[in-house]
């Protein structure tokens, strides 16, 4: 049997726009505005502002290159891919695949390069990106809390692959360029938690993106690879998982073996990349579902704040100890805390949502009173047979009562016009009008006719 590397080249290589599925389509288009959204937010902060202008200041003047989203310089490939995944992931408007991982971060600032580099169409930008998420995700899935509890972060360690292959997919690379690339990616692979653990920044997804289109220009020139570089004896997983046999020390739900064969099994006809569901709040993933799923019990049965006794969701083990078991950095299952788990919960039953538009609170003084007395009596229960991102939330009332909703994890995967709906509320926080956003959602809707994809960077930049 051919290598996974191997497997997944070819699958790539032979993807066509008309092979896509309307809802993988419509996936593709979400993501996209999810990440130029984040990009626009992120470009107003210290952490973006300064990426950008550290990439400006070293390349600004190249002849050939990519643009800077946002400021407009034209740089080399690479510090675009840096600079615009690191403002995408300084606007914390990610998506998120099994809590861990955050694909477009990577995956859509390497395309975007990609796409103005050759002047790639809508359509030949979305076959990319598909395919970037589908490699990514089937690659990461089952190997998350595995490659975390050895130190890695799998948002930049598996993000690299997306990124690149997202990248070669759009500048049109055949099947030996493109196995070429997925090896280079073990290559370059990185990312390490203990810099965030110990007070730091940790360099993530910015390098990936910027590595990834290292290995797209060494394959494109012809650079040799081994189709072993997954599974093999001293390949990637046994690098980075401990064993290249599907052995596993943690998994999201108690499995202790994982099956390879799995990473390409069914490609083209189950769609992982369907499993990507929105961040809109700037918070953790997982806490997602403690915003939005007590706001719509309370909505259906007209609770109000000074109704409630108490709350509980029973969760998924691994959404209580951030960011793996093996080195927590915080316990979500304690008191509750401001910022914590708790504290979004009661957000979600006081205020019944919680804004878009809000950045990560660090002063309690900013929180309502009534969310800082609620969260004290929310309890969190860890499980290891809960799915991710779909707790059971149950709010006992004063009188008695109690009202119980078990969430699916599948409740913040919507389609485009929805999803669109849902974050519309940045519209009047970004460095552009708001007309040139909605411009923006509008083309990504309609982006499958679209010329050229590079439309959408030229409408981040200010007038």
């Amino acid at each position: 049997m051919a290598s996974i590397s191997r497997q997944l080249a070819q699958w790539t290589a032979a993807l066509r726009y008309e092979d896509l599925p309307p809802a993988v389509v419509d996936r593709a288009k979400g993501v996209t505005l999810q990440a130029i959204a984040s990009v626009l937010i992120g470009a107003q902060t210290a952490t973006g502002k300064q990426a950008l202008k550290m990439i400006a200041d070293e390349e600004a003047g190249v002849k050939k290159g990519a643009t800077l989203m946002v400021d407009g310089t034209l740089v080399t490939k690479g510090g675009a891919a840096y600079a615009n995944s690191e403002t995408a992931l300084s606007g914390g408007k990610y998506d998120t695949f099994r809590m861990l991982t955050h694909p477009n971060t990577a995956i859509i600032p390497a395309a975007l390069v990609a796409a103005e580099s050759v002047g790639a169409s809508g359509k030949a930008y979305l076959t990319g990106v598909v395919a970037g998420y589908e490699v990514m995700e089937r690659m990461a899935a089952e190997f998350i809390p595995q490659t975390m509890s050895r130190g890695f972060h799998p948002g930049p360690v598996f993000g690299i692959f997306g990124a690149a292959v997202a990248a070669a997919k759009v500048m049109g690379f055949n099947e030996e360029q493109i196995n070429s690339t997925i090896a280079l990616c073990a290559s370059l692979a990185s990312g390490n938690l203990e810099s965030a653990r110990g007070g730091g920044t940790p360099l993530r997804e910015g390098a990936a993106t910027r590595s990834a289109l290292l290995a797209v220009s060494l394959a494109q020139g012809g650079y040799p690879s081994a189709d072993s570089v997954l599974e093999g004896e001293a390949g990637f997983y046994h690098a980075y998982c401990g064993n290249n046999r599907g052995i596993l020390n943690f998994s999201f739900v108690g499995d202790v073996k994982a099956d390879l064969g799995a990473i390409t099994r069914n490609l083209g006809k189950d769609w992982m990349f369907l499993e990507t569901l929105y961040r809109i709040y700037f918070t953790a993933g997982y806490n997602i579902a403690h915003i939005d799923v007590p706001a719509a019990i309370c909505n259906e049965n007209n609770l109000r704040y000074e109704d409630i006794d108490r709350v509980e969701a029973v969760v998924n083990w691994m959404e209580t100890q951030y960011p793996s078991p093996a080195f927590p950095s915080r316990r979500e299952d304690g008191e509750g805390q401001f910022g914590g788990t708790a504290y979004y919960t009661a957000y979600g039953v006081v205020k019944r949502g919680f804004p878009v538009t809000a950045g990560r609170k660090t002063d309690p003084k900013d929180a309502p009173p009534e969310v800082l007395d609620l969260m004290k009596r929310v309890t969190i229960i860890p499980s290891h047979k809960m799915t991710l991102f779909g707790p059971r939330f149950t709010i006992f009332t004063k009188d008695g009562k109690s009202y119980t909703r078990q969430s699916t994890g599948r409740e913040f995967i919507w389609n485009y016009d929805t999803h669109a709906k849902r974050i519309s509320g940045i519209a009047n926080s970004l460095p552009i009008p708001a007309a040139q956003y909605e411009q923006i959602v509008a083309t990504c809707r309609d982006l499958d006719k679209e010329a050229r994809a590079d439309k959408l960077v030229k409408l981040t930049l200010k007038a």
